[in-house]
């Protein structure tokens, strides 16, 4: 959890800076910034269904030193870079280890969970990348409010970065013989095909989020003239995160994934619906709130569904699949938010995260649901 923690804070310490970043330092137009920033995601996206299948088929712990050591490294790119082009080669290849750390790690998590306790801990290692995305931009818009150094920052992802790797060193799993299954390969060891329709699912909420956390700065900073607004809406987002334990431990206890998915969706939401309609500092900080109430709920929900209709040998392809899908829908956000905040507004790009989170939960309620159900490898998760 600590390990997870550090390697999504130096990913989110930077997240919503970075559109401020190229826009200042190199002139970026908005639409540019989109597809730069979109390249990380896109790489992530395809390191990740053979991410699942080394993972699977490796020794985890070799496999994770090395994703993490990479995706330390990569951040002194960031301060190396000197033009846009090479800005933009550096980022988009910082996404191949953080696909692959991303998935080696959360697959090692559910190694050294105890069988008894796996619905539950998954629960909380998820909580773990949900605090470092609150916390970090809180962090690292603080920092530069007051230093007005992107350098510093890099430097910051850098350190926190090589801390994990550290951390991670020390993880203990048991002996796992290497898989010497020769039959030929199929798309099933890349991709759980028996999940996909929650992966098709999570591009949604993938989607708004990508948009929120890559946009929001901008957005309050021009349209609502909220300047120094941002970390405080991080911050709340926390706050969120942290009640979605207290509330929702119970049901994860009990095994109700399918309730805490649900009701995290529905809030999250209510969430993305109050920041554009109510334009206000009341709306504003109010959807983090609920925003990170939802997501608390949902995330954790969704990984312990897809890992629940695969089989034990396919965990890190569950947990890949999970993750392809967050990276399409995040990356999707970026990248036609940004197309659309350059010719219609931030107010359209808003507006059609609240469409594109409204058909995700009315997927979930009329097919996803019914859809894991069906096809659940575990009686005690429903």
């Amino acid at each position: 959890m600590t390990a997870n923690f550090t390697l999504f804070f130096a990913f989110y310490v930077l997240t919503p800076l970075l559109p401020l970043y190229l826009s200042e330092h190199f002139g970026a137009t908005k639409d540019v910034i989109g597809l730069v920033l979109s390249g990380y995601t896109i790489t992530a996206l395809l390191f990740r269904p053979f991410s699942g299948y080394v993972v699977d088929t490796f020794p985890r712990k070799t496999v994770l030193m090395v994703s993490f050591g990479a995706f330390a490294i990569f951040f002194a790119g960031y301060l190396a870079a000197s033009t846009l082009l090479l800005f933009m080669i550096v980022r988009t290849l910082h996404g191949g280890p953080f696909g692959a750390l991303t998935v080696a790690n959360s697959t090692v998590a559910i190694d050294v969970l105890p069988s008894s306790r796996r619905t539950e801990g998954i629960g909380y290692y998820g909580l773990s990348n949900n605090l470092a995305m609150a916390l970090a931009p809180t962090i690292g818009i603080f920092i530069y409010r007051y230093s007005h150094s992107f350098e510093l920052l890099f430097w910051l992802a850098l350190v926190v970065a090589c801390a994990g790797w550290i951390v991670d060193s020390t993880v203990s799993l048991p002996e796992r013989e290497a898989v010497r299954d020769k039959s030929k390969l199929s798309f099933d060891r890349f991709f759980l095909v028996r999940g996909w329709l929650l992966g098709l699912n999570m591009v949604a909420f993938g989607f708004s989020f990508g948009v929120l956390s890559n946009y929001l700065a901008i957005y309050g900073k021009e349209v609502m003239g909220i300047t120094g607004g941002t970390g405080a809406y991080f911050m709340l987002c926390s706050v969120g995160l942290i009640l979605s334990r207290l509330q929702g431990g119970m049901a994860l206890r009990q095994g109700r994934v399918t309730h805490n998915a649900g009701e995290g969706m529905v809030i999250s939401l209510i969430g993305y619906t109050l920041f554009i309609l109510v334009p206000t500092w009341w709306g504003y900080y109010g959807s983090a709130l609920l925003i990170g109430l939802g997501n608390g709920h949902m995330w954790p929900a969704f990984q312990n569904m897809t890992i629940n209709v695969a089989s034990n040998n396919q965990r890190g392809t569950a947990n890949s699949t999970i993750l392809i899908s967050w990276d399409i829908g995040m990356g999707l956000g970026i990248l036609v938010g940004g197309v659309i905040a350059e010719f219609m507004g931030y107010a359209a790009a808003f507006w059609t995260v609240v469409l594109v989170n409204g058909l995700g939960v009315a997927c979930f309620f009329l097919a996803t649901k019914a859809f894991f159900l069906k096809r659940n490898l575990n009686e005690t998760v429903r």
